[in-house]
């Protein structure tokens, strides 16, 4: 039991610390509304359309900005208070959930309007995404920072079991605008948890006075540091691939399965329950490392096959558990290795980087897998995003090999070099 317990606090160490504590109820509450109105918004475009494209091409919109200019979010955070900043971004998502909530609840809503205000939304978290990120180091420290960056993810899957049951519930029994208006007032809690947060207790960073080619130093930097360079690739080609699960699930509800929004939320909230076991394993590393980083991809794109060739719901029901645990566990790890790996000054771009490579790259892979998905089956989509993990991963390791054997001979022949000299 003593063990059990020294246990449990060591996997939730970062919790001892105030503004964390408020930071991790705050974004609890609101990204489990957040969820609601993803399941919701997905429905209500697969209602109005029936289109697999469709949805692959509002979920591309609410990720384009992040792909255009997620990167420039990135200096803006490096240049600017943090808190202060994402105080605006919060209550502006707010703001336009109320809006699609509210042209939903009136029954003149269209495609054209989901679309715009994905693309609304999309821009908002251009700077919130990688300022917030970001934030959790100014909060707890280098000492928590891998285990907070891991008890985050374990908070936004635990919001993915909340958010997508609730929804299933609040659409069958009151209809998809509520979700919507639900999502609009969880934000209230993010606003007030950044707003009652002590300043005199932040890690803070000095913002980086705004001067010209920031945006490419941040490129430079990223590009040409190792540590930082293979876990941004592995994320990009995951993230366009794999990790459009929006385009693919509901298609895999219906048509595969014949299920409903129940059926859809079942699901999310599934492949939810095994993302907070495999945050919670990761958050239980003592750091953030390379080997583990590789581990939790090959275990991914398995898990996708496994996924992809489920021939009933109960089995595929259990597949997306294990999608769920190996899936957040990369995240979270590849998270935590480039948070660890990168200087201070550069957090912020870094992290933009880390968003525009998992978020950004689903405009190009959202309509891609939906079009796959439409025209071969969601099984397709599903076995798409397997075959790019093991693919990437399998040439990430290969390059791992080559360089530890390259660094090995080159630390042999400086050994014989000493001595003969």
């Amino acid at each position: 039991m003593t063990r059990l317990l020294r246990a449990t606090r060591y996997t939730f160490r970062a919790m001892s610390v105030r503004n964390y504590r408020l930071y991790f109820v705050g974004q609890l509450i609101s990204t489990s509304g957040t969820w609601m109105q993803s399941i919701a918004q997905a429905w209500l475009v697969f209602q109005l359309t029936g289109s697999g494209v469709a949805l692959g091409v509002t979920t591309a919109l609410q990720f384009t900005p992040m792909l255009l200019a997620g990167a420039w979010g990135g200096v803006v955070a490096d240049r600017v208070e943090k808190r202060r900043l994402l105080i605006g971004t919060q209550a502006a998502s707010g703001l336009l959930a109320l809006v699609l909530g509210a042209v939903t609840a009136f029954g003149v809503v269209e495609l054209w309007m989901i679309y715009g205000l994905a693309l609304a939304l999309g821009a908002v978290n251009a700077i919130d995404n990688p300022a917030r990120r970001a934030f959790v180091a100014e909060m707890v420290g280098t000492e928590h920072l891998t285990n907070a960056v891991s008890l985050s993810s374990a908070m936004f899957t635990s919001a993915r079991v909340i958010g997508p049951a609730i929804a299933g519930l609040v659409i069958a029994s009151f209809g998809v605008s509520w979700c919507f208006f639900a999502n609009g007032l969880s934000y209230v809690a993010a606003v007030a948890a950044f707003a009652l947060m002590r300043r005199d207790e932040f890690f803070a960073v000095s913002p980086v006075p705004k001067r010209k080619g920031q945006l490419r130093e941040g490129l430079r930097y990223a590009w040409s540091t190792p540590a930082l360079r293979l876990p941004l690739v592995l994320t990009a080609v995951i993230g366009t691939l794999a990790w459009n699960f929006q385009v693919v699930l509901p298609l895999l509800a219906k048509q595969t399965f014949g299920g409903d929004a129940g059926t859809f939320g079942t699901m999310y909230a599934l492949m939810s329950v095994g993302s907070v076991v495999g945050a919670l394993v990761t958050a239980h590393q003592a750091r953030s490392t390379q080997r583990f980083l590789l581990g939790a991809a090959l275990a991914f794109g398995a898990v996708l096959v496994l996924a992809a060739i489920a021939p009933t719901l109960a089995i595929e029901m259990l597949a997306l558990v294990l999608v769920g645990g190996a899936g957040i566990a990369f995240t979270a790890m590849a998270n935590g290795v480039l948070q660890t790996e990168t200087a201070p000054e550069m957090r912020g771009r870094v992290m933009a980087l880390f968003s525009v490579a998992f978020l950004g790259s689903t405009p190009i892979g959202g309509p891609i897998v939906g079009w796959v998905s439409e025209q071969l089956g969601p099984r397709a989509g599903l076995g798409l995003g397997a075959v790019a993990t093991l693919a990437v991963t399998t040439v990430a390791i290969a390059g791992v090999r080559r360089h530890r054997a390259r660094s090995s001979t080159h630390q042999e022949i400086g050994e014989v070099a000493v001595e003969a000299a």
